[in-house]
């Protein structure tokens, strides 16, 4: 039978997992922030032309031509405060995995918090689908693995909690 120190120093591979995935997602919001914030004032229909030429894909697939429509329409003050609030949200998931790094109580419960909000939105996008006048079209798959992942983390945490965020003095 082991210590409490032992037990303190056990490893959590799964947490690890969770803070890698909180790192990765952040990491590519703060991406899409400045790429956002560095297109803001450019002509995105021409430049999402030259983009789908450099990956050889068809600009002439209506998909395509109606995302170049789409884009035409939001105003530079609309992307700049899209890149902005992408920003905010990839700050809140740095946090997170930083705070869970460092194994910090309210950020353990902020992440728990933050993955049970998006369950009923995962599960009422696949009972019901995107609307109908939305250009959405998420693939199920990826919204089942979302949901999963979201649920394997609200599972985890509470699980775990007490063991994983015991602050203790030595």
């Amino acid at each position: 039978m082991g210590t409490q120190t032992d037990i303190v120093k056990r490893r959590a591979p799964t947490l690890y997992a969770i803070i890698a995935i909180k790192l990765l997602k952040g990491l590519l919001f703060v991406t899409l922030a400045i790429t956002i914030y560095a297109l803001a004032d450019n002509d995105l229909p021409s430049e999402l032309k030259r983009t789908l030429h450099v990956l050889r894909f068809n600009p002439e697939r209506k998909f395509w031509s109606d995302l170049a429509l789409q884009l035409g329409e939001i105003s530079e003050k609309k992307r700049l405060l899209a890149a902005a609030g992408t920003l905010v949200y990839s700050l809140f998931s740095l946090v997170e995995a930083a705070g869970l790094m460092f194994r910090i109580k309210w950020i353990g419960w902020m992440t728990i918090v933050e993955s049970m909000f998006f369950i009923p939105i995962e599960v009422f996008e696949l009972l019901h689908g995107p609307p109908p006048d939305s250009n959405r079209n998420a693939h199920p798959i990826l919204v089942v693995v979302i949901l999963a992942i979201n649920i394997m983390i609200v599972w985890y945490l509470l699980k775990n909690r007490e063991r994983l965020f015991r602050h203790h003095v030595e």
